[in-house]
């Protein structure tokens, strides 16, 4: 029982990871220097998609989904709903690449907006 709701709980800190690397740029809207933290998250999460590494996340989630003897009718919430997003069974080296390049793109244009509001404010 223990195992499975650390598992899950990996899932959700994964999910938020993911959420993060995507737009844990607007943070930089407020606070600047989080872009010291944002930044190598971005990279991480580019080339993750990029090259094709598997998240560190992912092969702990698996122990600890084999270790809580988990069973495959019986699935939560968490494992119905956020899984197929953070693992989608149609993910190929394209969609990765489309997903990495649309991490790119988005952090490109707050980081842009994030410049842009820095000149006009002279901060």
């Amino acid at each position: 029982m223990l195992y499975r709701l650390l598992a899950d709980a990996l899932v959700v800190t994964h999910f938020v990871f993911i959420l993060f690397v995507l737009f844990g740029g607007l943070l930089v809207f407020k606070w600047k220097r989080f872009a010291w933290i944002h930044i190598p998250v971005i990279i991480w999460g580019v080339l993750i998609e990029y090259v094709g590494w598997w998240c560190p996340l992912t092969p702990l989630e698996n122990w600890l989904r084999e270790n809580g003897g988990d069973v495959p009718y019986r699935v939560s919430f968490i494992e119905h709903y956020l899984l197929p997003v953070i693992y989608p069974t149609a993910l190929t080296r394209e969609v990765q690449f489309v997903l990495g390049s649309t991490v790119l793109l988005v952090n490109v244009v707050i980081y842009g907006l994030v410049w842009r509001r820095s000149l006009r404010t002279g901060s």
